[in-house]
């Protein structure tokens, strides 16, 4: 077909690393180039990047993916950016950045909500009245962990005042990369969630709530307006058109952030097709026909990328980063102890190591709360531990505990989201880094006992999902076509012979969360 020679160049700008890809518009990777993203963590739950080294990656990692002549650069119809959700970019009314943007993971914004979570009368920590207000117009509520949007806002509102007052635009990190490319101050319904201010009631016209505006004291003047993820942002500057050899007047897509984008290349685009993400963070996701919200267990369905639907949102901390936290902490620490180089494939050694051990790790349990928790408990201060260590136990045990845990946690979010869509899931397509690793999708299958189907080139979800939401803009697929094109490399059903110590297992996991809480409150607190 001649449209098979159209491509979109597709980036993902991750908390570690922004990938660029050429990806057809019918979801075939042509190439991919990669660079790494440093970011800040600080004593006080401070977690910032640079939006300024965000711009520079992007622009080196794409012109090595244009230089490599792998598509024709009038083949190349379309840019399209996903990114990491919930983080905060204060720019002036030239665009430039007036502060590092505030990443997902910075908590400093929890005391900030103070102040409009009074009220004598409350349910599940929430002023009634302001949480029924919530719920009825955007099907949620700020997360008591403080690392939404909204609670970034109101702790540079409180402490750097001179920063709010330059202010003319709050922007996501897709937001901000769209405004770098086309100069255009816009965002879209379901990036803007998480400010907690709009009436997303018709998942189709979603707007700015006078009343939440008031009630969080947010000035709209300074958000951006609202458009959907499948309009044209706008068109490529001339000078980065220029500096990427792409043509002038390239339409920029509008696009959505990584949790809503991998919903897309995922393939699960059909209500209660079930999905899990294992990256730096991790989620369980599937499309719905309804509104609803689990204040319990802190997530609930919200306006999806695709115009007209909604998709369960229920991120969670500690994945992926729980490996790359071993690898750099504990296995390639680099200090007088150890001198070697990492491995350049460490996770596939992991692998090998972690098949060497019987499923149970023997009796270790990791819980993987590193930088505390989201969902199914909203939790700044929870932290990870390694539970029933003794001097029998190995590096390996260590090793497999690690995945174990991670998928005991997802398990703890797969209960709650399976009754929130009355039913349970027929399989899990599974996404992200993590499902590059057979062992640990066989594990997820056992924990879960559930079919885990594994995704091809699963680490490209995003990039994927991001070009199918360019392809739709431009009327070359409808979002029906998307899981025909999205291929399934392998599946993994549950193995009954580990069903006994995963179920013993899972419920001493729970029981750790409830026992080790209020001390770690009680440590972690500012």
């Amino acid at each position: 077909m001649q449209d098979d020679k159209k491509y979109v160049l597709s980036i993902d700008l991750g908390t570690s690393s922004v990938k660029t890809a050429l990806v057809s518009v019918y979801g075939e990777i042509a190439g991919s180039e990669f660079s790494q993203l440093k970011y800040f963590l600080y004593p006080d739950g401070g977690a910032e990047q640079d939006p300024r080294q965000w711009c520079s990656a992007i622009l080196t990692s794409t012109k090595k993916l244009i230089s490599k002549n792998l598509v024709a650069p009038e083949n190349i119809v379309a840019v399209s950016v996903t990114a990491q959700w919930a983080g905060t970019v204060a720019v002036d009314k030239a665009g430039n950045p007036l502060m590092n943007a505030i990443i997902w993971m910075d908590s400093r914004g929890s005391e900030a909500l103070k102040e409009i979570f009074k009220g004598f009368i409350k349910i599940h920590g929430y002023p009634l009245f302001r949480l029924m207000k919530w719920m009825k117009l955007t099907g949620g509520a700020p997360g008591f962990a403080g690392k939404d949007p909204l609670c970034h806002i109101l702790w540079i509102k409180q402490n750097k005042p001179d920063v709010y007052k330059k202010t003319y635009k709050f922007l996501e990190p897709k937001d901000y990369i769209n405004l770098f490319f086309t100069g255009k101050f816009v965002s879209t319904y379901d990036s803007i969630l998480l400010y907690w201010v709009t009436d997303n009631r018709n998942p189709s016209h979603v707007v700015y709530s006078e009343k939440l505006l008031k009630m969080t004291g947010i000035n709209r003047a300074k958000l951006p307006d609202l458009i959907k993820a499948t309009d044209i942002a706008g068109t490529l500057k001339d000078e980065i058109a220029a500096q990427l050899g792409l043509k002038k007047e390239t339409p920029v897509i509008a696009s959505t952030p990584d949790v809503p984008c991998s919903s897309i290349g995922s393939g699960a685009v059909r209500d209660y097709e079930g999905y899990l993400y294992v990256g730096t963070s991790s989620w369980i996701s599937a499309h719905v026909p309804f509104k609803k919200t689990d204040v319990v267990h802190n997530f609930g369905s919200f306006p999806s990328p695709v115009p007209g639907r909604y998709i369960i949102l229920s991120e969670q901390q500690g994945a992926g980063n729980c490996l790359a936290w071993l690898r750099d902490n504990i296995l390639y620490h680099k200090d007088e102890l150890i001198m070697e180089e990492s491995v350049p494939d460490i996770y596939k050694v992991m692998d090998k190591n972690v098949e060497r051990v019987a499923a149970g790790a023997n009796n270790l349990i990791f819980t993987p709360w590193l930088y505390g928790e989201r969902t199914p408990a909203d939790d700044s201060h929870i932290r990870a531990s390694l539970f029933n260590l003794s001097l029998d136990n190995t590096r390996d045990d260590i090793l497999r505990s690690v995945y174990e845990g991670v998928a005991f946690n997802s398990r703890w979010l797969l209960e709650p989201v399976e009754k929130f869509i009355g039913r349970p899931f027929a399989h899990l397509n599974f996404i992200g880094g993590g499902a590059n690793s057979d062992v640990w999708s066989q594990i997820f299958a056992d924990v879960f006992n559930r079919k885990i189907r594994q995704v091809k080139e699963p680490i490209y979800a995003n990039t994927r999902g991001a070009a199918f939401l360019a392809a739709i803009a431009l009327k070359y697929i409808t979002p029906d076509d998307i899981s025909r094109f999205v291929q399934i490399k392998d599946e993994y059903v549950p193995n009954p012979a580990n069903r006994a110590i995963y179920k013993k297992l899972y419920k001493e996991f729970l029981k750790l969360y409830h026992a080790q809480k209020k001390a770690c409150a009680r440590m972690n607190s500012k």
